[in-house]
């Protein structure tokens, strides 16, 4: 048997050693069993490989075979559906009637090449202007998958994996009994007589992206598959296993939607490691900037008693931008992170605006409603002169500009509702001319300074 021996005994060790370093032959039967036992079924076996070594890092202890599987009835509608892996030392069979067979020279592991998940999310965004002959909005041909939109709850399909990756692990670890780490003790096989460990066979699913799944229904006459098997060391596997743990951890905290995941490993397979790297130096720059430009504001806001000099318009366009960007990533289902991040952005916007103006619950008619006012010392200077003047240039270009987009947009792009129409308009014009307010400011600051405070600006 190829067991590495947990007892503390130098003799144990070495025996350990020495049967793990000879070869090993591998079968792979394909059946809806859970359990297998029909090792005569040649139709099962789609894979037999022999003198394959173990922990030894040449070409010649990687193989690969591809098949053409045939779904059955049972698994389009939902069935399951297994690979039975078998390895055993050279000489030895997998198959326990065979007098060939040894106990202690088999090791064995089932994976299952059927995956339920929630089914697809329909792209139901349309053009709100174009019609059918039966009045009804037309929808994206290119964009909506076939299936009908289900109202309920979500509807759970069966997904095949068509590429399987097999790994045995390197490893030659002694642990003391009841101490193997609890993040890969789950995926390690024991003996139940003498409790040492075989050799874990580790189905690396890491890179394995959802878009390569394929749904099973009645339409999938035959599937292709592709298998591969080689070493892995240790610490790789235990790395790829605390990476999943991660991911689980944030999708149940709400900080990770599903399918962010698959991105972040597109972004290794197929990105640039150079600019990946320059990607997250600059991210965390300027996630360190924002924090930074939210303490600064808060605490310039906090002292500030004059409104000389500063715009107030400014402050509620501020306002006004934020909070359509949270609705806006309300209406897409973000992440919850990326959600609250905004609503705190908003939240400090409108308590901006209490700062800059008097703020005021009016209930005169019957219904409290908030009453905005100018501070006296924006109202008694020159400031709101000059803001108003740059509001009502600006608008001459801004207005325009919007209704051209809001337009373009609803003439030629879809979207999921009226409502959704109004919000990405508008977000896209916040991200677009957002800053024009940025120029209200610099106008206002420009006319307040006097003659020699602008040479003194100049100079320095």
């Amino acid at each position: 048997m190829v067991l590495h021996h947990l007892t503390d005994g130098i003799d144990d060790l070495i025996l350990g050693l020495t049967l793990i370093c000879a070869v090993q032959d591998l079968w792979v039967y394909v059946s809806e069993e859970s359990v297998f036992t029909n090792f005569g079924n040649d139709e099962a076996l789609k894979w037999h490989e022999t003198n394959i070594p173990y922990a030894v890092w040449t070409p010649d202890s990687v193989r690969q075979t591809n098949f053409t599987y045939l779904p059955s009835e049972s698994v389009q509608h939902n069935g399951t559906l297994y690979a039975h892996v078998f390895f055993a030392r050279s000489g030895f069979s997998p198959d326990p009637e065979s007098p060939e067979y040894e106990r202690s020279a088999t090791f064995s592991k089932r994976h299952l090449f059927i995956v339920y998940l929630p089914k697809p999310k329909v792209d139901n965004r349309k053009s709100l202007l174009s019609k059918d002959e039966k009045g009804n909005f037309t929808k994206p041909l290119l964009e909506a998958p076939e299936e009908e939109v289900d109202e309920g709850p979500s509807e759970w399909v069966s997904f095949f994996k068509p590429n399987v990756t097999m790994n045995l692990v390197d490893d030659f670890t002694r642990y003391p009994r009841g101490g193997v780490p609890p993040q890969i003790v789950d995926h390690m096989t024991f003996d139940e007589l003498t409790g040492d460990y075989y050799p874990t066979i580790f189905f690396n699913e890491f890179w394995l992206l959802r878009d390569k799944l394929i749904i099973l229904n009645e339409t999938i006459k035959e599937v292709a598959v592709n298998m591969d098997l080689g070493p892995i060391s240790l610490t790789r596997w235990q790395l790829y296993q605390q990476i999943d743990q991660s991911f689980q951890l944030h999708k149940s905290y709400g900080s990770m939607m599903d399918g962010e995941a698959d991105e972040l490993k597109r972004v290794f397979l197929e990105g640039n490691p150079y600019l990946l790297g320059l990607t997250m130096c600059v991210s965390l720059l300027h996630t360190v900037f924002d924090f930074l430009a939210f303490k600064n504001d808060i605490q310039f806001w906090n002292k500030n008693k004059s409104m000389e000099g500063l715009s107030a318009r400014s402050v509620v366009i501020n306002f006004i931008c934020q909070l359509i960007v949270f609705l806006y990533l309300l209406d897409n289902e973000t992440s919850w992170m990326i959600i609250l991040s905004a609503g705190m952005g908003c939240c400090i916007e409108f308590w901006k605006i209490g700062k800059a103006m008097h703020v005021e619950v009016d209930r005169s008619r019957g219904y409290p409603v908030l009453k905005f006012t100018d501070r006296q010392s924006y109202a008694g200077n020159k400031t709101k002169e000059y803001d108003d003047l740059a509001m009502k240039y600006l608008s001459y270009v801004l207005y325009p500009l919007v209704a051209g987009f809001a337009i373009y947009s609803l003439m030629y792009e879809r979207h999921k509702s009226w409502y959704s129409w109004i919000l990405g308009s508008l977000t896209s014009c916040v991200y677009t001319f957002g800053k024009f307010q940025a120029t209200v400011y610099f106008l206002c600051v420009i006319s307040f300074l006097s003659v020699p405070r602008l040479f003194f600006l100049s100079k320095c």
